[in-house]
């Protein structure tokens, strides 16, 4: 067996539903019932792989689950896509956040079955831009 060579760590939130408006409909379109969030970010082993407990070794993502909330409950959003962006934008305010990886999902997509998502994968690279464009 072959172990891995590369120690990393990520907090994930699953299934959260939020209660969030997106899109447009009209008569007999099916309108979802609700939007559900999965989040994946990766921070760094050493605020997980911690010396003693207690909420200074580690990320304290209750903050962010919060904004996510505000976020998804302020206003209209025309796609799931700008709500995704803001979201991505409120990551990037946490420099302990490496990367992340997100899908965000309608349900139903017709008639009670299915659902429809987004996902977007963001790089280290690529939340460091959106750090030194927000300074």
């Amino acid at each position: 067996m072959t172990l891995p060579t590369l120690t990393s760590s990520q907090i994930e939130l699953k299934d959260f539903h939020l209660a969030t408006r997106i899109g447009s409909y009209g008569p007999g379109d099916t309108v979802p019932e609700y939007h559900a969030l999965d989040l994946t970010l990766w921070i760094d082993p050493d605020l997980v792989l911690i010396p003693e407990d207690g909420m200074a070794h580690v990320f304290d993502y209750d903050p962010l689950v919060i904004e996510i909330e505000r976020l998804a409950a302020d206003g209209l959003y025309d796609t799931q896509e700008r709500l995704m962006t803001r979201i991505v934008q409120a990551c990037a305010a946490y420099p302990v956040i490496e990367a992340l990886e997100m899908a965000l999902r309608k349900f139903p997509v017709r008639t009670g079955s299915g659902s429809l998502g987004v996902r977007l994968v963001v790089d280290g690279a690529q939340l460091q831009g959106m750090r030194d464009g927000m300074g």
